[in-house]
This record gives C-alpha cells, sequence and structure tokens, in this order.
C-alpha cells in the first residue's frame, strides 16, 4: 500500500460549531497520519528493494563458474543445471555437452579411431566437431553412453535402484543419421525422463508426439545436429512470409527452432569449445547464468576466465577477450617470447 498523500479534513456546518481547539486536534491528527503514511511507503520501498535484491542473488555469475575438465565433472554440473531449471519449471530442456574421447585421438594420419571407453582415467573432453573421423555415427556412440551417465545422476536412485534406460533408434529412420532417444524406467513413471540424442530438424514431429504425452515429465534434447550459430540460410528461415518458409524448406533451422520455443523448450546448460589464439577456449552457459568465457593454461591443467557476455559472444569478441586479459598467441608462449598463461 502506498501512501502518495493523506488529507484528513473535517468541515463543520455553522460557524458556532468551530472551535480553536477542534482545529489543533484536527491539524495534529492530519501530521500523524501524513508521517504513518510515509513510514509505510518506506517499508513497501524497503520490501521492493530487498526482494530485487533476493532475484539478483539468485542470478549465477558467470566468473564464478568452473569448466569442467573431467567426464564426472561435467556430467555432475550438466544434471546440477537441469535439476535447477526444473525446479523452476523448465520441463523441455535443452542441453549441449562435451563429449569424452581418446586422448590419442584426433590425430593426423589415422585411419580408424576407436571408441571412447568411460571407465578409463585419462579421458579428454572434445567438441563435437569435424574431427571426430567416424563422422555422426561415431560422434552418437560417445553421446549416447553421455547421456545416460547424466540421466542417471539426474534422477539419483530412488529407492536404492539405479534408474533403468532404454534405447529406441527407430527415430532414425536411415539408421546412420545418429538419432537416438533413450528414456529411462524409474519405479515411479512419473519419475521418467526422455532424452533425444543429436536430434536433427526432421524429427521435430516425433519431439512434438513424445512431449505431448509426458505431460509434466521432463523431456530433454542433447547436443542437436542444428549450430547455436546462425548462416543466411538459417537467418534468412527466421523471418515471415515466403522467404522464411522457403529457406526452412531448403535446411533453415528458423522453422524447427520455432517450433521448439512454442513446445516450450529453453537452453539449461551449455559447453562448447574450440580453438581462439591457438589454444583451447570453451563457452560455459547454465540456465541462470551469463555466458563465461575460459581459456586454458599452458599446462592444460584448468580453464581460466577471461569474460563474460548476455549473449553467445561471437569468435570476434572471444578475440577481443584474450587480448584485453594481456593472452597473446600459443606458440608465442610456447617459444617464451611472451607470459605463460
Amino acid at each position: 500500500m502506498k501512501f502518495d498523500t493523506i488529507l484528513f479534513s473535517t468541515i463543520f456546518v455553522g460557524a458556532s460549531s468551530f472551535s480553536t481547539s477542534g482545529t489543533s486536534a484536527i491539524r495534529k491528527m492530519d501530521k500523524n497520519l501524513f508521517r504513518l503514511g510515509q513510514s509505510i511507503e518506506n517499508v513497501d520501498q524497503k520490501t521492493v528493494t530487498d526482494n530485487n535484491l533476493k532475484e539478483d542473488a539468485s542470478i549465477t555469475s558467470a566468473s564464478d563458474l568452473s569448466v569442467p575438465y573431467t567426464f564426472d565433472e561435467m556430467v555432475q554440473q550438466s544434471s546440477m543445471a537441469m535439476k535447477a531449471a526444473y525446479e523452476a519449471g523448465v520441463k523441455r530442456q535443452v542441453v549441449r555437452v562435451l563429449l569424452p574421447r581418446d586422448p590419442n585421438s584426433a590425430q593426423l594420419g589415422q585411419y580408424f579411431e576407436a571408441d571412447a571407453e568411460l571407465n578409463k582415467r585419462d579421458l579428454v573432453l572434445s567438441p563435437p566437431d569435424e574431427t571426430w573421423q567416424g563422422g555422426i555415427m561415431q560422434l552418437y556412440r560417445a553421446c549416447a553412453p553421455t547421456c545416460q551417465a547424466i540421466l542417471t545422476n539426474f534422477i539419483g536412485s530412488p529407492g536404492g535402484i539405479p534408474p533403468r534406460t532404454v534405447e529406441d533408434r527407430s527415430v532414425d529412420e536411415s539408421g546412420v543419421d545418429g538419432i537416438g532417444l533413450w528414456m529411462t524406467e524409474c519405479p515411479s513413471p512419473a519419475d521418467d525422463v526422455s532424452c533425444f540424442v543429436q536430434p536433427s530438424q526432421e524429427i521435430i514431429h516425433s519431439i512434438e508426439t513424445i512431449s505431448q504425452q509426458a505431460g509434466d515429465r521432463l523431456v530433454m534434447l542433447m547436443n542437436p545436429q542444428w549450430r547455436n550459430v546462425d548462416d543466411a540460410l538459417d537467418a534468412a528461415s527466421k523471418t515471415d512470409g515466403v522467404l522464411g518458409k522457403f529457406a526452412s524448406f531448403l535446411g533453415g533451422k528458423g522453422g524447427a527452432l520455432k517450433r521448439l520455443e512454442e513446445m516450450g523448450y529453453e537452453s539449461v546448460y551449455t559447453l562448447e569449445g574450440y580453438v581462439c589464439k591457438g589454444g583451447n577456449v570453451r563457452l560455459l552457459k547454465l540456465y541462470d547464468s551469463d555466458w563465461g568465457v575460459f581459456a586454458e593454461n599452458d599446462s592444460a591443467t584448468d580453464f581460466i576466465f577471461v569474460g563474460s557476455s548476455k549473449t553467445r559472444p561471437t569468435y570476434q569478441d572471444v578475440d577481443k577477450m584474450l587480448d584485453e586479459k594481456g593472452i597473446t598467441l600459443k606458440y608465442a608462449r610456447d617459444m617464451g617470447f611472451a607470459p605463460k598463461l
């Protein structure tokens, strides 16, 4: 309740009923009520300020984030972000993660790359890029067990029994597009989770069907095959009218993203990586945080925070952040021409 002005007045008809003592009492009462109104207004303003402070405190600062360096750390961090988003009411989630890979992979001249074994301690987390020699199917063989681990960590072990996970490859009509649907079977069906692994725009109808059937249960998309950045076709497909529809028909992601948005899908965890200035860079965003940019140190033991952004930073933005932090080209650091990171 807000008091802008409190006016208390009494009108007496007839001069005989009007007295000096009555006037003084009325004026005194007016002043007391006015002070009371100011006090209530101050309390209301303080309450609004306190609520704003609480809302700001609930947002994770990008500088407080830490880049996971091991597979287990990534599984833990991503599942915690999923839980926070789910508790906030986000039941349709998009998750992008790095994938476990054997450290001896991605070598030039190597004709065969073996799949990573999750029980090894020397696994590295790698971006799902073109360096994977087995293509989209090899990415799927790394993404599927990652999905299983995240789902198991997310659900936990209700009743002391870990959830059973079931794979459905029927969503991949060709059998070679690296798409799968993983579902949990919990003691209580209300706790079940469905996860589309590496979905493409061609299976949006399947995503709509499962999302409708799931109700309040969690449905997630892991490592969608469309990129986070837009090319000319993607940008055109996001426009209205004939041009937008035609661009979507040619493969632009705008139409698919619009349908996902209508279903309520939101990005709740993103961990990406590429090379900038010769060194590894990681982009990290949680459900309640800004984008954080991190650079790997020269001993390859940790990532250092270099900047943040409200929107997804471009490659040029990252390069500028590194310059502002005095981080030079990696070969210059390796040869001693610049300080180590």
